[in-house]
């Protein structure tokens, strides 16, 4: 990382547009959220379950996500909010801003705005899962959720996989109809939109539920629907799942078992399979990813701190490089 004299007495600010211009790729983010993971299996990442508020509804969320990274260089804190009642006001549902320190002094070097960050890593932390317990031959993807995430989660997994197909649903099937198109002339896919859930899982090599996050699960995916030998990547907790849908898993994952606890004291998780491993002890391979063909699998990705600190002093360093962003006074 790049550091600020003490002596200047200033951050770094980058908006959401000036993010967009530094042009991170998918393949770099991947890349830094494997070292990321590398080190936590180490033990060598301070992240302490995030800790947040709720206004409104119950399924609003403003969450304080600190994470240090030392061989990254990397620490500092996210505070990221989730309405899902924005969307029918016009307004993201995922909104907020990241504070990087410099390690060595604790000053603040850089604010940035954390939507495109919080987007990509999100889709990079499925690829990451993905390599280890999906088919490396998956060709079909279903996708629940035709927002940000159904769009960040095919582009990392195009990474790895051969994909070829794309199954895409949501609630609203103007958007699903719109996401087709985009996915289609973005990535030379063809993508299915389709008008019922069960065709997003079913027949799918790789099964992505991307909704809202919520409290009670709408459990809309029945036992049976998913097929052996599939992954499956559950970006909105078990929003999705019906509990008989998630105990057909034979290797139920996530990113950090103290986090998921954290979560079932708040109310979330209160019928899911037992975790079979972290996924920082699969990448290191304390503990083998797939095993056999017929394994179903899942991967319960809740969204970590440590994700975003690997990645934004990258694009705090490259936006220095390339002279993006705006000096702002201490």
């Amino acid at each position: 990382m790049l550091h600020v004299s003490e002596s200047e007495d200033r951050l770094l600010y980058l908006s959401i547009a000036d993010i967009k211009k530094i042009n991170l790729t998918m393949v770099e983010i991947v890349n830094q959220l494997e070292v990321a993971f590398s080190e936590k299996a180490k033990g060598c990442v301070e992240m302490p379950p995030k800790p947040g508020i709720h206004p409104g509804d119950g399924d609003n969320f403003i969450h304080a996500m600190p994470a240090s990274i030392p061989a990254m260089k990397s620490a500092g804190v996210k505070w990221v909010s989730g309405f899902p009642q924005n969307t029918k006001k016009g307004l993201p549902y995922i909104s907020g801003l990241l504070i990087l320190n410099d390690p060595e002094t604790g000053l603040p070097i850089s604010v940035m705005d954390c939507v495109w960050l919080t987007a990509k890593r999100t889709g990079a932390a499925t690829a990451v899962a993905a390599k280890r317990l999906a088919r490396p031959d998956s060709s079909v993807v279903g996708i629940l959720g035709c927002g940000v995430q159904g769009r960040s989660n095919i582009e990392a997994l195009s990474i790895n996989f051969p994909i070829k197909q794309v199954m895409a649903y949501d609630i609203n099937s103007d958007r699903s109809a719109e996401y087709a198109t985009e996915i289609e002339g973005r990535f030379g896919l063809e993508v299915t939109p389709v008008d019922k859930p069960k065709d997003a899982v079913s027949e799918c090599d790789i099964v992505v539920t991307a909704g809202p996050i919520l409290k009670k699960p709408h459990a809309t995916i029945q036992a049976g629907w998913m097929d052996e030998g599939a992954f499956a990547s559950l970006v909105d907790f078990d929003s999705y799942w019906h509990p008989d849908a998630l105990k057909e898993s034979n290797k139920f994952c996530t990113d950090d078992i103290p986090q998921l606890h954290h979560y079932q004291e708040m109310g979330y998780f209160q019928d899911i399979p037992s975790v079979y491993a972290e996924l920082s002890e699969l990448v290191v391979g304390h503990k083998p990813g797939r095993e056999t063909l017929e394994e179903r699998t899942m991967a319960c990705n809740l969204g970590l701190a440590m994700d975003d600190m690997a990645v934004a002093p990258l694009i705090y360093q490259r936006a220095i490089e390339k002279g993006i962003g705006t000096w702002l006074p201490l």
